[in-house]
């Protein structure tokens, strides 16, 4: 086996498949890349046995072979060469040398035919989607997403399939966000699958927003996503989702609308008192006005006075103020609307005019 390409074309497919192996593994094998030379074309396989990558890419001066090396230190000494330098990748029984110009390191390998394959996929649905639309999808809920939580189904994304396009839910008890994009699936029943944590985080890292068109393969047990320049597998959740559409407010009539950096800075000012711990903020709505008030055990305060378009009176509610800021975060309209049905429900963070994307954060006891 032998290829040649220039450092910037080699590290980019490097780099898509790098983050996929952990540093610590049970199988010395799935430390290193399978690195596949075929009829002029490069493959890059990285693995811990839920979440699979392979990137590809053209290369020049190649003979055809495979062998696995060593992840990291491939990705770090290619990152490490100069810009404009051409790497020189060839196999000799079970080394591999690296050259560019005057550089050279040898690097120990493993038979490739250890390198475990990901279970082929018995594909039940396919999905035409933009990478704009999924990446966007993902970037504005995954923050949702609940960390090693005992409610494993939690520690994860629900891809909502319909009829009528996708949705992405996450929720970690505590907050959840949504958000749709409408196109033609071609799907006849709707089907709702958890891709874990680590895989929505490659998957996020993957996607740059471009205009190509990704295909969503579903199986029983994984998720496939192809691209012209790389293939992405992951093992799928096996659990319920909550029925997540019981949890946005219904008849939640009592709404203040304003400027959403307003607020935000404001929210990002009073945290700065809150309870280290609780992290609460209280919001106090009054006809035109919304005070928002922190307190913390060392009988610090702050006090946010903003005008807001509202003519609730009388109603006064706590919440997490990471919640609230990250849910801000993730909108992108100047104005933001926040709806509530009393002083003890939940609120509706959304885009004025828009059920695209919610956000549904719990309330605090203060």
């Amino acid at each position: 086996m032998r290829f040649s390409l220039s450092r910037e074309v080699f590290l980019k497919p490097l780099q898509q498949v790098v983050n996929v192996v952990e540093r610590r593994q049970t199988l010395p094998v799935l430390a290193n890349l399978l690195v596949s030379v075929e009829g002029g074309r490069l493959s890059l396989t990285g693995s811990d046995l839920e979440v699979e990558m392979i990137a590809r890419t053209p290369v020049e001066d190649a003979e055809d072979g495979e062998t696995t090396i060593p992840a990291r230190k491939l990705f770090e000494i290619v990152r490490a060469l100069p810009d404009g330098s051409v790497v020189t990748v060839e196999r000799s029984g079970d080394r591999v040398t690296v050259k560019a110009g005057r550089s050279r390191f040898v690097l120990s390998t493993l038979p490739s035919n250890e390198f475990p394959a990901l279970e082929g996929i018995d594909v039940v649905e396919r999905v035409e989607i933009s990478e704009q639309d999924l990446k966007e999808l993902i970037d504005r809920t995954a923050f949702a997403m609940a960390q090693q939580d005992v409610r494993f189904y939690l520690n994860g994304l629900l891809f909502d399939l319909r009829e009528d396009g996708l949705r992405c839910v996450a929720t970690d008890g505590h907050r959840l966000a949504l958000c749709e994009a409408r196109f033609e699936s071609g799907i006849q029943v709707r089907r709702q699958i958890i891709l874990p944590r680590k895989g929505v985080l490659e998957l996020q890292r993957l996607l740059d927003g471009g205009e190509a068109v990704l295909v969503l393969e579903v199986g029983r047990n994984h998720l496939r996503m192809r691209r012209a320049d790389v293939t992405f597998s992951s093992k799928l959740i096996d659990g319920r989702f909550p029925d997540y559409e019981a949890v946005i407010p219904i008849g939640a009539d009592k709404s203040f609308t304003l400027d959403r950096e307003i607020l935000r800075s404001a929210l990002q000012r009073a945290a700065i008192l809150s309870n280290e711990k609780y992290r609460g903020v209280k919001l106090e709505l009054s006809p035109g006005q919304l005070r928002i008030v922190a307190h913390n055990p060392e009988q610090e305060e702050a006090v946010e006075e903003l005008e807001v378009e509202t003519s609730v009176d009388g109603i006064s509610i706590g919440f997490n103020v990471s919640y609230l800021l990250d849910a801000l975060g993730s909108l992108r309209s100047e104005r933001v609307v926040v709806s509530l049905r009393d002083g003890n429900s939940s609120a509706l963070v959304r885009e004025p005019g828009s059920e695209r994307c919610r956000h549904v954060v719990m309330p605090l006891r203060l």
